[in-house]
């Protein structure tokens, strides 16, 4: 089975609330809500794919330096493995933007179960709550 690494990020903002991103019409799991983050193309570093990845999907700029790692989640697809690193933020340049289409939400941690979510996403959860 191939293993599939992605990495994820809790944007935090001033108000300990944490950014959610729900998955567009016509991409695998739609109408799930996840941590915004992306697959690590080859040679890529887990950091550098994150600060491409927002850039990419929400218009933020951070740096290696603001990401700090937190928890990871290993959850088995039927054709593939996937391994997620789920990295916390707290300083970012700009305003999170949809540009993919995406809904955004800003949530307490103690309410993010109130969103449905993948099931690789779901057991990130609890540290998000001890930590925030």
């Amino acid at each position: 089975m191939k293993t599939l690494l992605v990495v994820a990020c809790a944007l935090v903002d001033a108000d300990n609330r944490v950014l959610i991103t729900q998955r567009p019409e016509g991409k695998a799991l739609a109408g799930l809500w996840e941590f915004p983050g992306g697959k690590v193309e080859q040679g890529e570093l887990p950091e550098d794919a994150l600060i491409r990845e927002l850039q990419e999907e929400l218009a933020v700029t951070t740096w290696k330096s603001c990401l700090a790692p937190l928890t990871f989640a290993s959850h088995a697809y039927d054709d593939f493995h996937l391994l997620m690193p789920l990295y916390v933020c707290r300083k970012w340049e700009g305003q999170p933007l949809s540009r993919e289409n995406q809904a955004l939400k800003w949530v307490r941690p103690n309410r993010l179960r109130d969103y449905p979510m993948p099931p690789a996403d779901e057991p990130l959860i609890p540290a998000l709550i001890d930590l925030l």
